[in-house]
């Protein structure tokens, strides 16, 4: 994918896939393109956006869906929790406006059926029928979450795509509402893509992980495989940067340099300029990714990958 004034592609490369009942987890620093990667599944491109290749959500390639087949999509197929409730959420109308519009405009069901699924989902997520007649503001950041992953499952999905759900909440909310959608996708046979910038809860919750770096998928794996034997550079980095009880004490680690500039070219590996491995090829030849040893679900696209220890602590 490209955007307008820009030099190389935001998303380059990205192949990605999510299977029923199964968890996820797209992880990577702030504008490594994961947010993008999630709102493509659903064809939310920016202004000016052009796109190559495909995006299939069962069978059906998005890219090329005409308007109505993007609304039943969007409806019954693959729906989205956004980041920030309070953002998606309308403040002037009810929750049941909310919750209820999209099947009942597109005509899945009637409205007495509607009310009843969002009665249904709303007990699911911890909710009572109370807060149909209720508005965003009388609710918490917490609540309005759980109004949000209701509105996702109302047309029964069977893609669920979770832009950073638990940001804005505080620590003893974001450990309720990963048990709750642990607990839908285990009921409803949803699968689940997690997006996040927390390495600990993405080992926690995913039964794969994709580690995203410059809009490239830098390394993926079976979780317990790609955080206990990290064989990129960037991966290990993030790994070495996240808080950790058993951690000796000391400074925290840090990722030295930037990420690459949309307006600049890149040559070689875009994580050269910031990898204490990085030699003279990493500069000029980009590296694709490569098997593990043994592991042939797990890549990374490292011209070292096979050298480096894969172990936590050694970036």
């Amino acid at each position: 994918m490209r955007l307008p004034r820009t030099a190389r592609p935001v998303l380059d490369g990205v192949d990605l896939t999510v299977g029923a009942g199964e968890t996820v987890a797209l992880v990577g620093e702030s504008g490594s393109g994961k947010t993008l990667t999630s709102r493509t599944v659903l064809r939310l491109l920016p202004g000016g956006a052009t796109t190559e290749g495909t995006v299939h959500v069962a069978g059906d390639d998005v890219l090329t869906m005409n308007a109505r087949e993007l609304r039943r999509l969007r409806t019954r197929t693959a729906a989205m929790i956004f980041q920030d409730p309070r953002a998606a959420i309308n403040p002037l109308r009810r929750i049941d406006d909310f919750l209820t519009e999209s099947v009942r405009l597109n005509k899945i069901m009637t409205p007495a059926a509607a009310n009843a699924r969002a009665v249904e989902l709303l007990e699911a997520v911890g909710l009572t029928a109370d807060a149909l007649r209720r508005h965003p503001g009388e609710l918490s950041g917490g609540m309005l979450q759980r109004v949000m992953i209701a509105a996702a499952l109302m047309g029964d999905p069977a893609l669920l795509l979770a832009d950073e759900p638990t940001t804005a909440l505080d620590v003893t909310t974001q450990a309720e509402v990963v048990a709750l959608l642990g607990d839908l996708r285990a009921r409803f046979g949803t699968g689940l893509l997690f997006v996040t910038h927390d390495l600990g809860l993405a080992a926690a919750i995913s039964d794969r992980v994709y580690v995203m770096y410059a809009g490239r998928i830098a390394e993926t794996g079976p979780a317990a495989s790609v955080f206990a034997r990290p064989r990129h550079p960037y991966t290990k980095a993030l790994l070495d940067s996240t808080p950790d009880l058993d951690a000796p004490r000391g400074r925290l680690a840090a990722i030295d340099g930037q990420p690459p500039d949309l307006r600049r070219e890149l040559t070689g590996c875009p994580f050269a300029p910031r990898c204490a491995h990085a030699d003279e090829v990493c500069t000029v030849e980009a590296p694709r990714r490569t098997p593990a040893p043994g592991e042939p679900a797990h890549t990374a696209g490292c011209h070292h990958s096979d050298r480096l220890e894969g172990t936590r602590g050694d970036a």
